[in-house]
């Protein structure tokens, strides 16, 4: 874990609620796909943690859905607007286990770590395939971004107003694979729980306060004992969760 100032290279709306935040910094602690950073918030206690969605040698992609007050405040911060932010949190992606074909399922906000997740699995020479989950067609971002990566895209949205109509899993139960990896809302978790017929590992959105395991306010439940999501996860793998 690092603590670090960045610089605001970009701050866009992606979506009429998600906007996309290129900042630039020191990102040597970032070593893993799945990790987050926590940024810290004028006027606000605790600070926002929030995903990672790309990174490289000097700067930070992140993409964040305006929710509450700190991610508004985000939302209005021009470039050159200086953060400090922690880097290098959490466990990440183990992209070991991931077999030739891996299968990767993003829904909503859960969709910015399968980019670099996606980019890193091709990268190694594996046939990627992503499913992205949005409410309807206004909600989707980044299809284009994973299609110019080489993975093969599917989008699903509850109305139908674009590609498949329904849930990730109506996708997911037709297709062939060697392993999943998933980011997103408990319910679509458990439907895929339900539907999963090969290991995986699931990153979980939990409300954090410190952000690096020291408040014990994220701790779950596992078969091997108890886990802070915000340090030994947020990824878990399938084996290991209490449903």
């Amino acid at each position: 874990m690092k603590q670090s100032i960045f610089t605001i290279k970009e701050n866009v709306a992606l979506t009429s609620t998600v906007y996309k935040m290129v900042l630039v910094g020191d990102t040597s602690d970032i070593t893993a796909t799945g990790q987050f950073v926590n940024i810290k918030l004028d006027g606000l206690f605790l600070r926002r943690p929030i995903s990672v969605c790309d990174w490289d040698g000097e700067t930070l992609t992140i993409i964040y859905k305006v929710v509450g007050e700190g991610t508004e405040q985000m939302a209005g911060m021009p470039v050159g607007t200086e953060l400090d932010i922690l880097t290098g949190l959490g466990n990440g992606y183990d992209t070991s286990k991931s077999g030739n074909a891996p299968l990767l399922i993003g829904g909503g906000v859960g969709v910015p770590p399968m980019y670099a997740l996606a980019k890193k699995l091709i990268s190694e020479g594996k046939d990627v395939t992503v499913i992205l989950g949005f409410n309807n067609k206004d909600e989707i971002f980044y299809e284009n971004e994973f299609i110019s990566l080489g993975a093969t895209v599917y989008v699903t949205t509850v109305d139908g107003s674009y590609g498949v109509k329904g849930f990730v899993t109506d996708v997911m139960k037709d297709l062939t694979y060697s392993y999943f990896y998933t980011c997103g809302p408990m319910p679509m978790f458990k439907a895929i729980e339900a539907t999963a017929v090969t290991s995986g590992q699931f990153s979980f959105e939990e409300r954090m306060g410190c952000g690096f395991g020291a408040c014990m306010g994220c701790s779950c439940e596992t078969k091997y004992g108890n886990k802070r999501i915000c340090r030994d996860g947020p990824v878990l793998e399938r084996e290991e969760i209490i449903w």
